[in-house]
């Protein structure tokens, strides 16, 4: 059996369709179910049993023997929460937890880290475990996750396999119940259907014009692909830390302008001031070094931004239901 936390969250939803399609039905989804718009993610999916996240340590000891894979994605994401404690009861407390059952049975392990360790992007944005420790992330989440990242560097005892994938900008199907934590693609659909234009922040680096603030964003289908394929040996490169990334840093507007263009909509883009509260932890510049990962599998190819938004919004965002569903 294998073990997805976070299961009814966007990427977390997301591995669960694409394990299914790829013929992996026993599954045991990890969640605290309780959002009704997040289960709708889970609406048609197949697995073989729902375990709360507070029952699943307990579960694992009478049932560990039988678990073949864990995927740890489930976290809490918001950046622009400051309370600590609640980072570090489901971020790091937890994941230390599991990672330990992980151990106790020899199980494989995959668990979302984060680019927002990497901060400012002072030290680059290379998966090198002798740069963890000098990394400043700009906010708690960050903080969060590096910390179970400088832990599990640390440990000694460790599970068969285990890879920390830092994901980068992620965008996609499933992800409509986070709020103003959603990708910009889905928020500038929403505003370009209603409006007829998008609003981008001004840019407050004099290195980079309105707009021109760079990420490196990456789909959700290629995110749950690569990970699917870091279950099997000979895609396995040696334990550690990954980007993943398209390896690509775009703009803002090359996003917002592929959302007009998937739509067939003339472009109109407003930049409007940056809050204050923002303006001093902001990100003008990710990319995802890629060598680690590309070593594993070489032949993997990512989607475009173009292939990538065309698809979201013509295939999701356009239709009646905007979920992935198994098929």
């Amino acid at each position: 059996m294998i073990i997805v936390t976070g299961a009814a969250g966007f990427i977390g939803s997301f591995l669960v369709k694409k394990l299914n399609n790829e013929g992996f039905n026993n599954l045991v989804l990890v969640d605290d179910f309780s959002d009704e718009t997040k289960n709708k993610n889970l609406e048609g999916k197949q697995f073989f049993e729902k375990v709360h996240r507070k029952d699943l340590m307990s579960w694992m000891d009478g049932n560990g023997n039988t678990i073949d894979f864990v995927f740890h994605i489930g976290a809490r994401t918001d950046t622009t929460e400051f309370d600590t404690v609640i980072f570090d009861e489901l971020n790091l407390n937890y994941s230390k937890n599991l990672w330990e059952k992980c151990v106790k049975f020899q199980i494989p392990f995959i668990y979302a880290s984060s680019a927002a360790t990497y901060g400012m992007g002072e030290f680059g944005f290379e998966d090198s475990h002798e740069l963890v420790e000098k990394l400043q992330p700009l906010n708690p989440y960050g903080i969060s996750k590096n910390e179970f990242d400088k832990w599990v560097i640390d440990q000694k005892e460790q599970p068969f396999f285990w890879a920390g994938l830092k994901f980068f900008n992620v965008y996609g199907p499933n992800e409509y119940h986070k709020g103003s934590m959603r990708s910009v693609v889905v928020q500038a659909h929403k505003q370009i259907k209603d409006t007829g234009k998008m609003k981008l922040f001004k840019s407050y680096h004099p290195d980079y014009k309105d707009g021109e603030q760079l990420r490196d964003f990456v789909y959700v289908k290629d995110v749950v692909q690569a990970m699917v394929r870091l279950m099997f040996e000979d895609h396995q490169g040696p334990s550690g830390l990954y980007n993943l990334g398209t390896g690509q840093a775009r703009s803002f507007k090359d996003l917002v302008l592929a959302t007009f263009a998937a739509l067939d909509k003339s472009e109109a883009i407003e930049y409007i001031d940056m809050p204050d509260h923002l303006k001093d932890q902001y990100q003008y510049y990710t990319q995802a070094n890629m060598n680690k990962l590309a070593q594993a599998f070489s032949d993997f190819k990512f989607h475009s931004l173009e292939e990538g938004v065309k698809d979201y919004v013509q295939n999701y965002l356009e239709k009646p239901n905007q979920f992935e569903r198994s098929r």
